[in-house]
């Protein structure tokens, strides 16, 4: 039997990088996967390669900082098959870089919407469809930098620590309902919005700052979100796991 055999899961952010991967591994393994976007277009077209490789799949379009669009989502996942298992909350964004100082505010306003409140908004409308069905799993996808500083990204910094945070006291909270709640720490992944941003000098910079000499891929990421998902992590929750290549153990 596949780890993920008949259950239902929303993955945000999944037209490309990390919930890409985590949607393709995650339909593989059994699992009908609602696949939340804004890319509409890359959307779909993983749900045709989902289908295409045996998997069920189905597209929805969402801005995750906007609450309607997230309770959209768990609607869409009871419409279209039944229920609701298991939540990747993973949708964000880099943002603008700066000091502090000159840090423009409507880009600190977007990143927060998008990275953090977006997490909240996710679960507020995810947990009690997960109760209704008996318990349940939410995946939410923080950052290395959910635990540590770097110069630039006051806004992608404070938004990540607020995602580990909010995951914590959202486990403490479900836990005697059956529903774990756990975040992950990427390190530099190899993903779009890594190489749009970032020039191939800058890039190789970035990847001597892992001790194990590169960067990761979506795919490594996935697997310990499938992990996270499944029933073998089930006395996992509250906890918070870098994939990281040595970076946070410096």
């Amino acid at each position: 039997m596949r780890t993920l055999e008949n259950k239902v899961a929303i993955i945000t952010g999944a037209a490309s990088g990390i919930g890409k991967a985590a949607a393709i591994l995650f339909a593989k393994e059994g699992a009908k996967v609602v696949v939340s976007d804004i890319q509409e277009e890359l959307g779909k077209a993983l749900v045709s390669e989902i289908k295409v490789s045996g998997g069920e799949a189905v597209f929805l379009k969402a801005d995750t900082s906007i609450p309607a669009e997230n309770e959209a989502l768990v609607t869409a996942a009871i419409k279209h098959f039944g229920k609701l298992d298991i939540a990747v909350n993973n949708a964000g964004i880099g943002g603008p870089l700066g000091m502090t100082a000159d840090y423009p505010l409507d880009g600190w306003q977007k990143v927060i919407d998008i990275n953090l409140s977006g997490v909240f908004y996710g679960m507020h409308f995810q947990i009690p469809a997960l109760e209704k069905n008996g318990g349940g799993v939410i995946v939410n996808i923080a950052s290395i930098l959910g635990m540590a500083g770097t110069r630039f990204s006051p806004a992608y910094v404070a938004a990540k620590h607020g995602v580990v945070g909010l995951t914590k006291a959202t486990a403490l909270e479900y836990a005697p309902k059956n529903i774990r709640v756990n975040s992950i720490g990427p390190g530099y992944i190899l993903t779009p919005l890594l190489t749009n941003a970032l020039d191939e000098v800058t890039l190789k910079q970035v990847e001597m700052l892992h001790p194990i000499g590169r960067l990761g891929t979506s795919e490594e990421v996935a697997e310990l979100i499938l992990w996270l998902a499944s029933p073998k992590s089930s006395f996992v929750t509250g906890s918070y796991y870098p994939v990281d290549g040595g970076y946070l153990a410096q």
